[in-house]
């Protein structure tokens, strides 16, 4: 049984969490350009300058601090709904790796609480690995907010910093990709595993290029965390949110949770659904600096497939029916 102080630990956790995603991004960049017209207007100015000189540093494996990972805060999160790991099988710290995070949802709290930060352990049921989650580029033109999201080890998706990180001299390194992005947010909805994932082959391509094993990656109940509103796909409410989607990089969703006191009302506090992330085995794949369509294909097909007899393997463990399957588009 909690008691009342650590229920309200786990709640303000998890509202920091909500409200940073939301909001500390256009919150530092209104303050940093308020500052100019105050008397504090050098602070702004230093930080610029800082800024360009820093400008690439989300592109260069970014700028994790140990301290900032280790937070018993967000031990509080993980308890919240709670946030598990499941470790299926040992991944060696002698190569690299793809992991590839599935699904999305609305702010991926799986998949960040599990690999950029220590809240489940991570470190300790993979030892020697390094994983490096990689988040919208735009993100990181943000300033004060960028440095909040690489003392976590986020760093861009692109190609720039992708090829870094596996290049590093010392192995075991794990880029962490939502393969469904931002367009699998609109899909989020209770009860429903819809992934984005036909058409996406760059991580393959990816791990083709360094010689990364390929790994499944699925949190199951990170859908049902909150509803949302979702649209027929044609409809111009649809179309909004793609067009939307491809000019600003992420995808407006109409979502809500439960208030803070009183669970049947609306709020943006997520329902405290189970989460529980499974790591599944490593697909090997050879190096091969360039990937002709059909060998990008035949790893992509042995991705979906593993990633499908995963999801079948545990999704009556972790509350799911046995009549559900996953829904590949």
């Amino acid at each position: 049984m909690k008691t009342l102080k650590k229920q309200w630990l786990e709640v303000v956790g998890t509202y920091h969490h909500v409200f940073t995603f939301l909001l500390m991004g256009p919150f530092s960049s209104l303050l940093v350009l308020s500052l100019f017209f105050t008397p504090l207007w050098l602070f702004s100015v230093l930080y610029l300058a800082w800024l360009f000189l820093d400008w690439d540093t989300p592109n260069q494996g970014g700028r994790r601090a140990a301290w900032v990972r280790n937070w018993t805060f967000w031990k509080h999160v993980k308890d919240y709904f709670p946030i598990k790991l499941v470790k299926t099988v040992e991944l060696p710290p002698d190569r690299n790796y793809v992991f590839g995070a599935h699904p999305h949802g609305i702010m991926s709290y799986g998949t960040f609480y599990n690999f950029s930060t220590e809240a489940t352990g991570f470190s300790q049921q993979f030892p020697g690995l390094r994983t490096s989650v990689c988040i919208l580029a735009g993100l990181f033109r943000l300033p004060i907010y960028r440095d909040y999201l690489m003392s976590f080890g986020l760093c861009s998706v692109n190609h720039q910093s992708l090829d870094f990180i596996l290049s590093q001299p010392q192995l075991g390194q794990a880029t962490v990709i939502l393969i469904g992005g931002a367009q699998e947010s609109l899909y989020a909805i209770p009860g429903e595993h819809r992934l984005i994932l036909q058409n996406r082959k760059g991580f393959v391509r990816l791990a083709l290029r360094h010689g990364a094993s390929l790994v499944p990656v699925y949190s199951f109940g990170e859908n049902d965390v909150y509803r949302c509103k979702t649209f027929a796909t044609g409809s111009w409410q649809h179309w909004c949110q793609t067009i939307f989607k491809n000019v600003m990089g992420f995808a407006p969703c109409i979502f809500w949770g439960r208030s803070l006191f009183w669970a049947d009302s609306w709020g943006l506090l997520p329902f405290p659904v189970p989460i529980t992330t499974v790591v599944g085995r490593p697909i090997q794949v050879p190096q091969c600096l360039h990937p002709t369509e059909e060998e990008v294909d035949h790893y992509h097909m042995l991705y979906m497939k593993a990633l499908e007899q995963l999801f079948e393997e545990h999704k009556e463990s972790c509350g799911v029916p046995a009549s559900t399957h996953l829904i590949i588009t």
